[in-house]
């Protein structure tokens, strides 16, 4: 494979991350990072040695740079992404693929139009404890899915301050039960709340989801617990798989129950080398716009849900 250069916009815990993994992968050659904050950006040029933008589309104009990682707040995603799609660049864009489902939508179409690819970030999809449970499904070790519940809590991060818990949190594990499960999801159910009055987005949530063969998912995230766990158990027609995110373990339950060894490996550096990839090769992504405009839409629904205090049909939402 050979080496693609890169850029790397917005530079926060995120945004450092991606640089961190670019610049330790072969396959990629750093050329340029771009932040708003000239200390981040002073910072990330003495660690990493790469050239600092405070303006992205000063990056964007560098005919070099083939691929951008963009990892602004999600209120920016729009804006820079179709800037970058403007430039011909391929994109990795963080979840969630955007603010709104018109600008996703918009994003997804520019992509095509300019014909650069438009992937999305849903980093846990490369967790190597994920998608052994994908392998385990789909060699029947556990029956048919019947059921699915996710626990993701942990105190409130100070670096979120556009988003509610259910668009930064639920959306993966939305996620990944519909990769795992392979069924559409027919609707959606959530309660979602704030603990403080003065805050804008909701900090608890819990959110129901049903498929289209009657089974369902259930999803509980909040700001609010003082540890930190991200926890999925999948019960099927034939045992159990419990997977712990963090951890990268699984534990199987049932008729074929087994110990499970899982080779550890940081789920953003397969993140990323599957997006090079895809570009090297001229491919669809692993995961596409549209996954993460599908991702996007049922977290949607569930505020929707929780305002109208009924189920919503992702149908519903156009």
């Amino acid at each position: 494979m050979r080496t693609v250069n890169v850029g790397v916009i917005g530079v926060g815990a995120m945004g450092e991350n991606h640089v961190r993994v670019y610049h330790k992968m072969e396959e990629a050659n750093l050329m340029g990072v771009s932040d708003v904050s000239e200390r981040a950006l002073k910072k990330i040029e003495k660690k990493y040695g790469a050239k600092g933008y405070t303006d992205y589309c000063e990056l964007l104009a560098n005919p070099e740079i083939e691929v951008v990682s963009v990892c602004v707040p999600t209120t920016f995603h729009h804006d820079v992404v179709m800037e970058a799609i403007k430039h011909k660049k391929h994109v990795l864009v963080e979840k969630p693929i955007a603010f709104t489902l018109t600008e996703a939508e918009e994003m997804i179409a520019a992509a095509k139009d300019a014909g650069v690819i438009l992937a999305t970030g849903h980093v846990e999809r490369f967790n190597p404890a994920v998608q052994k449970a994908k392998e385990l499904i789909d060699d029947g070790v556990i029956g048919d899915i019947v059921s699915a519940f996710a626990k993701r809590v942990g105190p409130l991060p100070p670096r979120i301050k556009d988003v509610g818990v259910s668009i930064d949190l639920a959306i993966h594990d939305l996620d990944i039960m519909n990769y795992l499960f392979e069924e559409e999801i027919t609707q959606v159910y959530g309660t979602m709340n704030s603990s403080f009055d003065d805050s804008e987005f909701e900090d608890h949530a819990e959110i129901m989801v049903s498929f289209d063969n009657e089974s369902t998912g259930i999803i509980e995230v909040n700001w609010l617990t003082p540890y930190k766990r991200r926890e999925l158990e999948l019960t099927g027609t034939a045992g159990i798989i419990s997977v712990d995110y963090i951890q990268q373990s699984i534990e199987v339950f049932g008729k074929f129950a087994q110990d499970i060894e899982i080779v550890h490996e940081e789920p953003l550096k397969g993140e990323l080398k599957s997006f090079l990839n895809s570009v090297v090769e001229e491919k669809e992504p692993v995961i596409t716009g549209e996954d993460g405009l599908k991702a996007l839409k049922m977290v949607i629904a569930a505020n929707k849900s929780s305002k109208e205090h009924r189920p919503v049909s992702l149908d519903e939402l156009k």
